[in-house]
């Protein structure tokens, strides 16, 4: 039986996309023995919370492909090869929502799903915005969409946004809007 601080072999990738990839990853089971798991390699993303002004949001209607279905979302995009998320942030916001930021704050991070895959996500407030063109990617399909902020939580709440990344970056950014609780 191999000892447990005995090297794995390193992923294997079986497949190379272009925003993912896809690896078998070699796991020690608990009897010492070794199993493969898949592994979904992942650049990474950001998630955009604009700030069109001090109560309303920015969101965008996207189809997605995958579930056939368009939902409405934070705006959010890959990681481009070499870049940081500090520069996909303005880059995303202008090509999804068509607005410039003067400012634009990262927040926090989080894994998207750590079970299978590698992304993390990058949180962004968005403000002091400024309009200009979008320049969707062809296979996109997107729609801004103003909404006034109480109604953005409520759409969360009540199941209208179903999408996880847009579902936590809301709350989250709620919760910094409502301040500290007293006693915190």
């Amino acid at each position: 039986m191999p000892a447990d601080d005995e090297p794995l072999p390193p992923r294997r990738v079986i497949y190379r996309g272009v925003k993912l990839d896809l690896a078998v990853q070699p796991v020690r089971l608990i009897d010492g023995g070794l199993a493969e798991r898949e592994v979904v390699l992942h650049r990474g993303a950001v998630a955009l919370v604009p700030m069109v002004d001090a109560d309303h949001v920015c969101l965008v209607y996207n189809y997605r492909h995958a579930i056939g279905e368009t939902l409405l979302e934070v705006p959010a995009g890959t990681l481009d090869e070499g870049e940081t998320p500090d520069q996909t942030a303005p880059r995303e916001l202008a090509e999804e929502t068509g607005f410039r930021a003067g400012r634009i704050t990262f927040l926090r991070w989080w894994h998207v799903t750590p079970g299978v895959m590698t992304e993390r996500m990058f949180l962004y407030l968005c403000e002091d915005l400024t309009p200009g063109p979008t320049d969707h990617q062809p296979d996109e399909r997107l729609e801004t969409k103003i909404v006034p902020w109480s109604e953005a939580v409520a759409m969360v709440h009540d199941g209208r946004i179903r999408d996880a990344k847009s579902m936590l970056s809301i709350l989250f950014c709620d919760q910094l809007r409502r301040g500290p609780k007293p006693g915190a």
